[in-house]
């Protein structure tokens, strides 16, 4: 049986998260932004893991405090928290909790404790890589802790999620800089899903990249596909942009081609929840229909994500595991029967664009352009070179 959600509650000004040390170099350089004037889609609490329910939105702000591991992973089964960089520092923050609520007292009780955490979390979402380098992330913490006492290493891995969280703020304001530069001084720019604040702990991957560009000055006017069957982006980009003021048209998926037939649009860019070693990107079903309409206009199309999120050990899209959601995302709007009983339902939650339709993939190190094989492993090395200095 499904654990329940946690607590439901009313809206309210969310905490910063507490100031930490990070490793890397570029992160104090790249929190320009205070932390509480940008949404934050989740923190760690003294109550638990806070989330705001992205299952409500765009009527309805309200905030799930979970208290369990558990509701954790159902929190990110059900999307209340979605978004690749989100899903994993949410998956971080639920082993981090599960450690902290532990009743062990031998070091071998908690170490299997921690493997039950790490594959009950493993199971929520398969595409999704971010979610598998959080679990490995702190499966190697916990490793250097072994020999600590059992208070010492359940603080430092609560510490190391907060870490998390923090990184992934400020890699999204390094490549929000980095894709600025990729936008057009004025004009439509159109966007797929959610790869915003709500995707990631703050600031977002795609529209950090269109924030950047209107801080900059640039005159942009996004256009938000709906995104069926979900309604990411008619329920949750068209919200964020809305709340910062920038331009936006929400159109159906069908109105792509025909919007970009037009002129309206003068770059593409979406998010990733995974990124294979050669370039191919899975996202958000709809996403390849995107890319191939913007080859035909000869629109480029960018991808923003961070490095987390590109799986080496994928030679290709095809290694990349699709996520079959259920069927009542097809049949029902709004909770309304839309189909008749008894039609056969596809719903895959991704498709595989081909690298040869990315113009260009944005890191928070820097841009990829083809051969991919060679510009991300270089990006890549770059960023564990600074991780070690």
């Amino acid at each position: 049986m499904r654990k329940p959600r946690g607590n439901q509650q009313p809206a309210e000004p969310l905490r910063s998260t507490q100031n930490l040390r990070i490793d890397f170099q570029w992160l104090n350089h790249s929190m320009t932004q205070p932390l509480n004037s940008m949404i934050q889609t989740l923190e760690w609490t003294d109550k638990g893991v806070r989330f705001i329910d992205q299952t409500k939105l765009p009527t309805e702000e309200t905030y799930l405090t979970c208290k369990t591991y558990e509701q954790v992973a159902d929190a990110i089964r059900t999307m209340v928290v979605r978004g690749a960089p989100a899903i994993g520092v949410a998956a971080a923050m639920g082993i981090a909790l599960g450690m902290k609520n532990s009743k062990a007292e031998t070091g071998g009780d908690l170490k299997r404790e921690f493997d039950q955490i790490c594959e009950v979390i493993g199971k929520t979402r398969p595409t999704a890589v971010n979610l598998f380098w959080a679990i490995r992330r702190m499966k190697d913490k916990f490793e250097t802790l072994r020999v600590r006492p059992l208070p010492q290493i359940r603080q430092a891995l609560v510490e190391e999620a907060q870490r998390m969280h923090a990184e992934d703020i400020a890699a999204n304001q390094a490549m929000g800089r980095h894709g600025a530069t990729l936008m057009p001084a004025s004009g439509g720019v159109l966007t797929h899903c959610n790869a915003g604040a709500l995707a990631t702990c703050g600031y977002g991957t795609a529209l950090g990249v269109i924030r950047a560009a209107v801080e900059q000055g640039k005159k942009l006017h996004v256009y938000a596909d709906e995104t069926r069957p979900f309604l990411q982006g008619s329920r949750l980009t068209a919200w964020e942009l809305m709340k910062d003021g920038i331009p936006t048209t929400v159109i159906s998926d069908n109105m792509a081609g025909a919007i970009m037939k037009q002129g309206k649009i003068g770059a593409i860019v979406v998010g990733a929840d995974r990124i294979a070693a050669n370039g191919d990107v899975a996202n958000k079903i709809g996403t390849y229909t995107v890319a191939v309409l913007a080859k035909e206009h000869n629109i480029p199309f960018y991808v923003a994500a961070p490095l987390s999120t590109i799986d080496f050990e994928a030679s290709d899209g095809s290694k990349i595991p699709i996520e079959q959601r259920n069927e009542k995302e097809v049949t029902h709007i709004a909770g309304k029967q839309m189909t008749p009983d008894g039609v056969q339902i596809e719903n895959p939650a991704f498709d595989v664009t081909p690298a040869k339709f990315v113009t260009a993939i944005v890191t928070e190190r820097g841009i990829a352009r083809a051969p991919y094989e060679e510009s991300l492993r270089k990006l890549a090395g770059a960023e564990r070179a600074a991780t070690i200095t």
